[in-house]
């Protein structure tokens, strides 16, 4: 289980120590050339012709100092269906760019968390100039969308609304809704993209059965957009009236389970408290904006050409530090 702590007192040092981490980064992939075919240790039946590949990773210290400054993160290694790979460039997002993030709120969420409306009207006012917002509510029928992408934050905020709270407003399966919204982004331009999803998580289209829940095929199918689109997906347990009526742990369990496949798979990140309702979203909102701080886009020259799903591993050889990143992407 993840928990969020603190404040958004470290949210500017952090943006003003990226310029160090991107440079110690740099300095790694200049070093790092190689020629020709000694770019990977893949064997040459998996390679086709090279391309370039950028992916939106964020950096932080792993357990309880994650919330601590960014200063020394080692070298970064980079591998693609297990092969090491070539690092081309790294870009930093600072705490003044612009970012598009898409809000999608679950409609039969429980009454207590209509009080963190406010909380989230707070942060979306509060993203950098030039960002743009999408407000949409997940409920029975189709995703309802009560503000497109839009740079005008109060607006946006404005959008926001108490959620029903009813079974009647449930939706059978939430992450049909999400690949949904997910597919909003293509008309915006490149640049760095997030989503933050309230939900259950939990997939009742084929029953309540767990096994069912887990095993669902529209969770993959939101995880594939979400990587295509370089969209790091940030998800927010919350009971719903529907789930919680049956009383059942296990269900709650599996709902989270699937939020936290969703965000991992993206690079998001996944935030609970036990099975229940949080306390309050603002210590999930303080490490979300902490998140956007720290975020790079990394390019890498990819040495397999093949269409089809390639995995990606990232990781520092400093151990105490952690970074999000997407788990692969298809060609």
């Amino acid at each position: 289980m993840r928990r969020a702590q603190g404040r958004t007192a470290k949210v500017l040092t952090a943006a003003a120590l990226i310029c160090f981490v991107v440079a110690g980064l740099y300095g790694q992939s200049r070093s790092g050339e190689v020629n020709g075919d000694e770019r990977s240790s893949g064997s040459k039946k998996n390679r086709g012709p090279v391309r370039p590949v950028t992916i939106p990773i964020t950096f932080r210290m792993r357990g309880s100092k994650a919330r601590q400054e960014l200063q020394d993160i080692g070298n970064i290694i980079v591998r693609e269906d297990g092969d090491e790979q070539q690092i081309l460039s790294i870009r930093s997002f600072g705490a003044a760019d612009p970012i598009a993030v898409a809000v999608l709120i679950q409609d039969d969420v429980i009454p207590s968390i209509s009080n963190e409306i406010k909380s989230i009207d707070t942060f979306i006012r509060r993203l950098p100039r030039g960002s743009r917002v999408m407000v949409a509510y997940i409920r029975s029928g189709s995703l309802q969308v009560r503000q497109k992408f839009t740079g005008d934050l109060d607006r946006a905020a404005r959008a926001l609304r108490v959620p029903v709270g009813s079974a009647t407003a449930a939706p059978y399966n939430p992450y049909v809704e999400i690949v949904e919204g997910l597919k909003r982004f293509e008309a915006l331009p490149k640049g760095r993209r997030a989503m933050l999803v309230v939900s259950d998580g939990v997939d009742s289209s084929r029953g309540f059965d767990i096994v069912s829940v887990a095993q669902s095929i529209d969770l993959e199918r939101a995880v594939r957009q979400a990587q295509r689109l370089g969209v790091a997906i940030y998800s927010f347990y919350a009971p719903t009236v529907t789930a919680t009526a049956r009383s059942n742990q296990l269900l709650a369990s599996s709902g989270q389970g699937s939020l936290e496949v969703l965000s991992d798979e993206t690079g998001g990140r996944a935030f609970f408290q036990g099975t229940g309702a949080p306390v309050s979203f603002d210590p999930f909102l303080n490490d979300l904006a902490i998140s956007f701080t720290r975020q790079i886009a990394l390019t890498y020259l990819s040495t397999h050409g093949k269409k089809g799903y390639h995995r990606i591993e990232i990781r520092s050889e400093n151990t105490g530090v952690e970074i999000d990143h997407p788990s692969g992407y298809t060609r």
